[in-house]
């Protein structure tokens, strides 16, 4: 039986791990097998938070625009309503940007909704 040599296989698999392990403090960097499980920590930690940074952005502009209807002397709960009957499709993510980079045209539309 022909004897199988599979070192380059199995040394490029190990460089890619601590490839992508690199910037990892102390063994977590520098030892294959410890390397590998911080990795696939780390690739389930990113994968899980790609999706909690739509709730958060979207917490955010909830926050935002809740703290600029109130200035206005109305809250978030009843400028939703407002837009919903009205029809205005404007997501929360703009009329966010509305509140922090231009503060009287979101006055203009806060009172064109009453």
């Amino acid at each position: 039986m022909v004897r199988i040599k599979r070192g380059n296989v199995a040394r490029k698999r190990r460089q890619r791990i601590l490839k992508q392990a690199k910037g990892f403090r102390g063994k977590h960097s520098k030892l294959f097998r410890v390397a590998n499980q911080q990795v696939m920590k780390a690739l389930r930690y990113s994968y899980i938070g790609r999706k909690q940074k739509k709730r958060v952005f979207r917490r955010l502009w909830i926050v935002r625009i809740n703290a600029g209807a109130r200035n206005n002397n109305t809250n978030y709960s009843t400028l939703i309503k407002k837009m919903k009957m009205k029809n205005i499709n404007l997501n929360r993510k703009m009329l966010s940007q509305l509140i922090v980079l231009d503060p009287s045209t979101f006055l203009k539309f806060i009172s064109a909704l009453n």
